[in-house]
């Protein structure tokens, strides 16, 4: 016999594999350029063809518009909430603090730090971009070294902050057993209101230009996604997720203890560490394809928690965080007429109320 709760898990999966299915055909028909969903329709139709050619009644420029500028928006965003939402819920649980959060814990303060540090720095308009310029033109390898440092040079920095927050984060927090788990979260929110203040500090010397740009990109946007930029956080989510799926009976572990855990054979400290700089990753690297997007690690695991009552389904979390992601940035880009508004935004207004309603009802 199939009971009530049986029920309910079956129909929401059924719901989400429904949404993810209609979810790329509806997020392509919103926009400043108007497109109607049968042309959209008819795109997606065409990247199944041997051609590869839309209906003549569809336009070039809506083909190129769903193609190149939307669809890559909608995979980012998918990506995004899909990293941020794995990212929280591990948190959370080797944490054993549903308040953990990579936004709150620190570690997106610390990626952005590393960001901002690489584009006040080393960007077109940065400090040291005329020294880095002609390092690049005496060496043998040209516009191909610019390309390769521009593309990995933002993760990397990014990554760098990100893993250094932590430590930073494990050292305040203490390495014993009984005392790290408690202490842990405060420790994130003094590093993150260090990392700002740095970024702040890096933001005022740098030039208007450099600071302009890295504003905009602080708050959250998936304006500049391309199919160029896509793998990078796509193969980086992925491994993470399989990686998580493979120890997520040692991370379930955690839940009933420190004590309980080590009894199981588990290594706590290690598991904890390797967990932390796992999603140190996955944020950094999300961080530096699309900027700062806070409290979606925080919201999506409680939801994913309250639809599926019991159970820790870490694919469905990616699924549910990546449809959310897509929707709040069709929110943004709609939401304003000729005007685009910041993704981090909306999920900052979102994530304060629902942190205050988890604050309310927490035990």
């Amino acid at each position: 016999m199939i009971n009530a709760f049986q029920h309910r898990y079956y129909y929401c999966v059924g719901f989400l594999i429904f949404a993810t299915i209609l979810t790329p055909i509806f997020a392509a028909s919103f926009g400043a350029a108007n497109i109607h969903f049968a042309d959209v329709i008819s795109v997606f139709k065409s990247l199944f063809t041997a051609n590869g050619l839309a209906p003549n009644e569809v336009s070039p420029l809506n083909q190129r518009i769903v193609l190149e500028l939307r669809l890559p928006r909608i995979v980012l965003a998918f990506v995004a909430g899909a990293g941020l939402s794995i990212a929280g819920s591990v948190l959370q649980t080797v944490t054993r603090n549903p308040l953990a959060d990579p936004y709150l814990f620190g570690i997106s303060s610390g990626a952005s730090f590393g960001a901002v540090l690489v584009i006040s720095l080393f960007s077109q308009s940065g400090l040291l971009s005329q020294w880095f310029d002609g390092v690049l033109q005496v060496s043998m390898l040209g516009d191909n070294a610019w390309w390769s440092w521009s593309m990995l040079s933002l993760p990397l920095g990014a990554f760098i902050g990100a893993s250094l927050s932590v430590l930073i984060v494990v050292v305040l927090s203490g390495f014993g057993r009984s005392s790290q788990v408690e202490r842990m979260l405060l420790s994130g929110v003094a590093t993150s209101f260090l990392f700002g203040a740095l970024t702040s500090l890096l933001l005022y010397f740098s030039s208007p230009q450099a600071a302009a740009s890295v504003l905009f990109w602080s708050l959250g946007s998936f304006a500049k996604a391309s199919w160029a930029q896509l793998w990078l956080p796509s193969l980086t989510v992925t491994i993470s997720l399989l990686v998580m799926l493979a120890f997520k009976r040692q991370i379930m572990a955690l839940q009933a203890g420190d004590e309980s855990a080590h009894t199981l054979g588990v290594n706590v400290a290690k598991l904890r560490l390797s967990m932390l700089l796992l999603c140190s990753l996955i944020t950094a690297v999300l961080v530096a394809s699309c900027g700062g997007i806070g409290f979606v690690g925080l919201m999506i695991p409680h939801t994913v928690r309250l639809l599926f009552s019991g159970r820790q389904p870490m694919v469905l979390t990616a699924v549910v965080g990546g449809l959310f992601m897509v929707w709040i940035d069709v929110v943004a880009r709609c939401l304003l007429t000729n005007q685009e508004l910041p993704v981090g935004i909306i999920t900052a207004a979102l994530g304060s109320v629902f942190f205050l309603f988890i604050l309310r009802h927490r035990r």
